[in-house]
């Protein structure tokens, strides 16, 4: 049996770094946004390229099993050369493969900025065609399932997969991007009734549940079925509920990023590996900024993942103060 079963995308990622970028600030009638810009027409020197394997499934069964817990990855990996380099990729990480093989891979560009930030150019490839028909049935016997976001055909066995572990009383934990939740978000909406842990940052919870604080959304989002919620918020921190409790915890001051690519996926899945080991909530949640804050310190979404020594020492360490209230 595994601890865990992840379920998501799986791609190769070229990050590509210019010192000819530039960050712009434009207003619309929706707002203001940040957008990076190159001068049109121009021939430009790349100064760090980079190969990585990605894909929030991957990144994510990468996490659970350095922090030592016996982990299978479930979706749709390419039967072309990349697909080849993703799938020796995890089975290099000690992470067993239990989806399908056919079609093109995913495979992402992700453009730095100077602003420590970047783009993302993903192309999904196969990661959508994940059906029934792939699984192998047997290898199901999990005690936690992680999802994180599939669309297409994929987004249909996901779905179906959460009523299997419902039925068979495996917790699940959900991780759904912004591109999920504005594409299909009665779909995500559904899903959320099979839900023990749900993660999400601020702008996705927004466009759930509307514009509000932290708290009183997590309380709009406990109405749908979670019984755990947290939401982050980049240098604010992150807010999350638990066993009638909202706890509040900051990030490091003087915090080295280098690119933000996987700081979601260390977060979400360190924090449902730390309820898998049964630890205090108060430890699940050092547990898992101070792997995202590993993360964001490397470039690619899983070099800066820790093995479970290490993250234990430097929560061991960590005096921050993480702030209790009742709900």
């Amino acid at each position: 049996m595994y601890d865990v079963i992840t379920m998501g995308s799986n791609t190769v990622d070229v990050f590509v770094h210019t010192d000819q970028s530039e960050v712009i600030k434009i207003r619309s009638s929706k707002g203001s946004e940040e957008l990076i810009s190159y001068p049109v027409g121009a021939k430009m020197l790349i100064t760090k390229l980079l190969h990585n394997i990605g894909g929030n499934g991957a990144n994510t069964a990468v996490s659970f099993s350095r922090l030592g817990l016996r982990t299978a990855y479930l979706g749709k990996i390419g039967s072309d050369d990349n697909g080849d380099k993703i799938l020796n990729s995890l089975k290099k990480e000690g992470v067993d493969f239990i989806g399908g093989r056919k079609g093109e891979s995913g495979f992402s560009v992700i453009l730095d900025s100077i602003e420590h930030d970047r783009t993302i150019l993903s192309y999904k490839g196969c990661n959508n065609d994940l059906g029934f028909g792939d699984i192998k049935k047997a290898g199901l016997k999990t005690k936690w399932f992680y999802m994180s976001t599939m669309l297409g055909k994929s987004l249909k066995t996901m779905h179906g997969i959460a009523k299997y572990a419902k039925k068979n009383r495996v917790m699940l934990g959900f991780n759904p991007s912004s591109t999920m939740l504005e594409k299909e978000t009665k779909a995500a909406i559904d899903l959320l009734r099979y839900i023990d842990l749900l993660v999400l940052n601020r702008e996705e919870a927004e466009t759930l549940v509307g514009k509000g604080t932290p708290k009183s959304n997590i309380r709009k989002l406990l109405v749908y079925g979670p019984s755990t919620v947290a939401i982050t918020d980049g240098r604010n921190g992150v807010v999350a509920y638990h066993e009638d409790y909202f706890y509040t915890l900051h990030p490091k001051k003087e915090l080295k990023v280098v690119e933000s690519t996987g700081a979601g996926d260390s977060f979400a899945s360190t924090l449902m590996a730390g309820l898998i080991l049964e630890k205090p909530f108060e430890f699940c949640l050092k547990m898992a900024i101070n792997n995202a804050e590993s993360v964001i310190g490397n470039h690619g979404a899983q070099n800066g993942l820790l093995s479970r020594k290490k993250l234990f020492k430097l929560v061991g360490r960590d005096k921050r103060r993480i702030e209790k209230t009742r709900a």
